[in-house]
């Protein structure tokens, strides 16, 4: 059974930082596109940061790029995601999530993943 398991979310300040991140299970995830993806309320599910999975690849969306930071432990099934100068919009539930790119072959901000995580909530006050 695949699992992915976030943590690390928490209440921070404006430009302040967090460190997200996805622990996978169930099997290997050598071949997996890692992404992470978010969701404030009321608001559609965003993609934020993908990397590839021999990690030498990276994708970040614009509203995000020079702040967040993904990276992965490909041998440990870990991916994170480093945030940094967050603001209030960045508040959100940020989600983790795990695609075949030898099956699945696509766009990283393309949300047709094959695993999701529950989610971590980041809080961010003004």
């Amino acid at each position: 059974q695949v699992q992915l398991v976030e943590s690390g979310g928490g209440l921070v300040q404006a430009g302040g930082s967090l460190r997200l991140s996805c622990a996978a299970s169930g099997r290997t995830f050598s071949a997996y596109v890692m992404g992470w993806f978010r969701q404030a309320p009321g608001k559609e599910r965003e993609f934020v940061a993908a990397i590839s999975w021999t990690g030498g690849h990276t994708y970040y969306a614009d509203s995000v790029k020079g702040r967040f930071t993904i990276s992965r432990v490909t041998a440990q099934n870990t991916v994170f995601l480093q945030m940094n100068s967050l603001k209030p919009e960045d508040a959100a539930v940020y989600v983790c999530a795990a695609r075949n790119s030898l099956v699945r072959p696509g766009d990283p901000w393309d949300p047709r993943y094959d695993y999701w995580g529950r989610g971590a909530q980041v809080t961010v006050t003004s």
